[in-house]
């Protein structure tokens, strides 16, 4: 399908190693580029090394960039291509489900800068996006569960009856049952995609998806946590000051279903130093930072915080 969307003369692939180790046939006559995989190297000087490969190999205005990978392939295959010659054709291939149905949907690139998850970047929507659910046979249990992280948030502040239908089941039936596990991810898909086009710039309800970001992130950019796993921690966190500021009574509820999927609740942690990494984040305006909370499950309310009030949750 790829060949029908990118001339394979003028397209480069920008993958990392362990999906090109493991998928290699499928790259056979494209131009490749893999980089070193992992969220270490989401950093500027792997783009400028992208761009230095790019004008070795001669990529001009008139070709397509493609990220075939996850999460970290697509935000940096997606920001090279906005930069690159002042932006060139881009689409993604995500091949894993974090990246499936939430990082390569809506357009958002970039990379980490002094320890701070996506603060250089762009909003620039891809050209195409294929998904081939066939990669995540290859996917690792930790990648499941990141994966599953992203949509149980999806459901907790826009869809109460995927909700429910997630706690019906947990991972394991979804990878035993591949229809089941497309659905899942096309309903995902969809969901994001709404709230894009209705706030691409992430003005109003695009801000919802950034539920259990807030603290996830300082969690993930401080301490060696994957994505999935701070993101979780980081929705128990929401759930717990949901409660304490709109009197959200299903607390247990979401972090039952948290649990149910693999992923933690808790993590001790330095307060101070993840406080501090909390109001450096880019959703912080003044002195109070916007966190997404839930009325109920199926419906998140962005809520300005106060930096007081935010530290005395921590108390």
């Amino acid at each position: 399908r790829l060949r029908d969307l990118a001339d394979r003369r003028n397209s480069v692939i920008i993958t990392d190693e362990n999906v090109f180790r493991l998928h290699q046939l499928r790259f056979k006559g494209w131009n490749t580029i893999a980089l070193k995989p992992g969220e270490a190297y989401k950093v500027q000087a792997t783009v400028d090394n992208v761009i230095e490969q790019l004008l070795e190999i001669g990529a001009d205005r008139s070709w397509t960039l493609i990220g075939a990978g996850g999460g970290v392939v697509t935000d940096i295959a997606g920001y090279v291509a906005s930069v690159y010659l002042r932006g060139i054709r881009v689409g993604l291939v995500p091949t894993t489900l974090l990246a499936m149905v939430d990082a390569a949907i809506g357009g958002k690139n970039g990379v980490n800068h002094g320890g701070l998850k996506n603060m250089v970047g762009t909003i620039r929507q891809p050209g195409f996006i294929l998904f081939d659910h066939s990669f995540l046979k290859t996917l690792p249990d930790e990648q499941w569960r990141n994966g599953f992280a992203e949509i149980i948030k999806h459901a907790a502040v826009l869809n109460a009856a995927m909700f429910r239908k997630l706690e019906q089941y947990d991972t394991t039936f979804y990878r035993k049952h591949p229809k089941d596990l497309a659905q899942l991810v096309s309903l995902n898909v969809l969901l994001k995609m709404k709230v894009v086009m209705a706030d691409e710039k992430e003005a109003g309800m695009r801000r919802l998806l950034n539920f259990g970001h807030t603290l996830g992130h300082a969690l993930e950019a401080q301490y060696e946590l994957a994505h999935g796993e701070a993101i979780s921690i980081g929705m128990a966190f929401a759930a717990s000051a949901s409660n304490r500021v709109n009197g959200f009574s299903q607390e247990t509820r979401l972090i039952s279903l948290l649990l149910q999927y693999g992923l933690p609740v808790h993590a001790e942690f330095e307060h101070e130093r993840i406080v501090e990494a909390m109001l450096r984040d880019k959703k912080k305006t003044k002195d109070q930072v916007h966190l997404v909370l839930l009325e109920k499950i199926g419906r998140g309310v962005v809520s300005p915080v106060a930096i007081k009030e935010l530290q005395s949750f921590f108390t």
